[in-house]
């Protein structure tokens, strides 16, 4: 059996999915770049994993779809013999203003849950019984979105709420071989929000964002990528836990400047 610990991360071409697996692969582990669209992006992120001294096994897959699920988890026990850690990043969204009711129809509201909530829940099934066996865990990545009620739009907010009461349910249910959290971010400066609403939208976004937030900034990837990477690789009396990188917006806004 492989000596290095295996995870296994979705939706991690880009953003804080590539930054987990490049701060894991610099931890010593081998690492599962997936991606669904963007191969270019996952062979450079698979390439600094490399680098970084991994073993890195690059796998195109749609988590909405349960074959592929299985698919990924199947070859990735098949290289390794292991699997140690599952992150769900893969996740979707559309961006609108909640009075933009007929932009909502139920094949947007089935498609973004399709990915977020049942392609989280499909990675899980399909990998539990090797987490088991390796004491493993798992950190589904939510948002801010799914405890407060806020986002990009109302299915992304509904498929987040999913996650979190999900990974409350099987922190539970899979204890005490398996630990499951999940980290809940407010504003990423990755392209996320370029891509849903334009550069310019996003940099109002950003600026309105930290200066309502008490810390005054907004994640990068990589501090989110850092809170994913304890929660895998230490943390080990930590499960159930829904943990807020939001800058404090859970709080209730900033607190006057001096």
């Amino acid at each position: 059996m492989n000596d290095r610990q295996v995870a296994l991360i979705t939706g991690s071409a880009t953003g804080v999915g590539a930054a987990t697996a490049l701060q894991l692969a610099q931890r010593g582990w081998n690492v599962v770049v997936n991606y669904s669209r963007s191969e270019q992006e996952a062979q450079a992120t698979a390439a600094e994993c490399r680098a970084a001294g991994a073993d890195v096994l690059l796998l195109q897959a749609d988590v909405a779809h349960d074959a592929d699920c299985r698919r990924l988890v199947a070859q990735t026990h098949g290289r390794w013999g292991r699997i140690d850690a599952l992150v769900n990043n893969a996740g979707i969204s559309v961006f609108g203003e909640d009075a933009k009711w007929d932009a909502l129809d139920a094949e947007v509201f089935h498609r973004i849950i399709g990915v977020n909530t049942i392609g989280s829940f499909q990675m899980v099934r399909a990998a539990v019984p090797h987490l088991k066996a390796a004491g493993g865990s798992i950190v589904n990545v939510s948002s801010v979105a799914g405890a407060l009620g806020i986002g990009s739009s109302i299915p992304y907010i509904a498929s987040k709420g999913a996650v979190n009461s999900m990974t409350l349910h099987l922190a539970r249910t899979l204890a005490p071989e398996i630990r499951v959290n999940a980290v809940c971010p407010g504003y990423i400066t990755s392209r996320w929000f370029a891509r849903g609403i334009g550069q310019e939208g996003a940099d109002k976004a950003l600026k309105a964002y930290e200066g309502a937030v008490p810390l005054g900034r907004a994640s990068t990837p990589e501090d989110v990528a850092e809170a994913i990477v304890w929660l895998v690789a230490g943390a080990r009396t930590v499960t159930g836990e829904l943990l807020m990188l939001d800058g404090g917006t859970h709080l209730g806004g900033a607190p006057k400047r001096r």
